[in-house]
């Protein structure tokens, strides 16, 4: 009957601890009490609505708190339907509290929508407050006579909380000053020009209102170093001398290819007519032949025409013979 007792006592007390653990849990006590404490109106049924929304009741009630001590209108549902919506509600209501304190106008609608855009709110308030420098990489423009200049500004902006929202971000802004900075540059005739005067660059630059359509407003554009380059006109002109040389080679060596072809077809036709002729030759005898069988040429025509053949063959002979004396005797007259 003992055991039996201390059983049951021991389960009682168990029973008992869960349940205030789970009372606790679900009913934050000690985040009301300090809400109440704070001057903040929470019921103790929002709390345990949150718990039940999956709300973490800190993250909502330690903001409002902060929000209503530094006089912000801001209520519950504000801050949890942003947290709910995967805001960062401690991160706006800083903002918020920012913003009031800088006299810069900026509502929770306008700071949760900037938030959930993916855009740091608090750290637009603060560059509102202290411009930032943004520090463009080395941008090489070439001046009109030929001579590359690598230039590195410093661009001051400041953030557009109204176009926070949809606006181009820094690397637009690095991009339309090097843009800027390029067709500056490109329409230098010298470039000692922007050498004597790099602040031409940046009040052209300026002019052009390169901060349109993003989220940040340009106060300055300063120029921190020019240097000179290659001379880019000079190596285009190397470039192109050597180009219109192999273009050159490549014409010669096409003639000389085809007058290769051509002589080697001449040989070839050469070759083809001697071969004709020898073929032709081949056939006298035969015409010959077929003369004397047929009657239309006699035995007497045919050994005149031998010895003709002969007497001319005599005469070629001796008339080499003759050539080769002359000019043996010339050459040994001239030694």
């Amino acid at each position: 009957m003992f055991e039996l007792m201390n059983v049951s006592f021991i389960f009682v007390v168990v029973a008992i601890v869960i349940i205030v653990s789970l009372f606790l849990h679900f009913v934050p006590l000690g985040l009301w009490i300090s809400a109440l404490a704070a001057g903040v109106n929470v019921g103790i049924f929002t709390l345990v609505g949150m718990r039940l929304r999956r709300v973490s009741p800190s993250q909502i009630v330690l903001p409002l708190v902060k929000a209503n001590k530094a006089g912000l209108g801001v209520n519950v549902n504000q801050l949890e339907a942003h947290y709910l919506a995967g805001g960062d509600v401690d991160r706006v209501v800083d903002a918020l509290i920012a913003a009031e304190r800088a006299a810069i106008p900026l509502t929770f609608e306008r700071a949760a929508a900037i938030d959930l855009a993916g855009r740091d709110v608090l750290e637009a308030v603060q560059m509102s407050v202290n411009p930032k420098v943004i520090e463009t990489p080395i941008i090489s423009a070439v001046a009109k006579n030929g001579i590359e200049l690598k230039v590195r500004a410093r661009v001051t902006v400041r953030a557009n909380i109204d176009r926070l929202v949809g606006g181009a971000g820094e690397q637009t802004i690095i991009a339309r000053v090097g843009e800027g900075i390029v067709t500056t540059v490109g329409s230098s005739e010298e470039h000692t020009d922007v050498l004597e005067n790099p602040d031409h660059i940046s009040r052209t630059v300026l002019t052009k209102g390169l901060d349109a359509g993003s989220a940040f407003e340009i106060l300055s554009i300063d120029i921190a170093d020019v240097d000179v380059g290659r001379n880019i006109g000079a190596q285009l002109m190397t470039d192109q001398a050597e180009a219109d040389k192999k273009i050159a080679q490549a014409k010669a060596e096409e003639r000389r290819a085809m007058a290769v072809a051509k002589e080697q077809e001449m040989r070839a036709y050469t070759q083809e007519m001697q071969a004709k002729v020898v073929e032709a030759q081949a056939e006298v005898p035969q015409a010959l032949s077929q003369a004397l069988r047929e009657g239309n040429m006699g035995v007497m025509d045919y050994y005149n025409m031998n010895n003709i053949m002969a007497d001319t063959k005599m005469r070629e002979t001796l008339a080499v013979g003759d050539n080769e004396e002359l000019s043996t005797s010339g050459s040994d007259g001239n030694k």
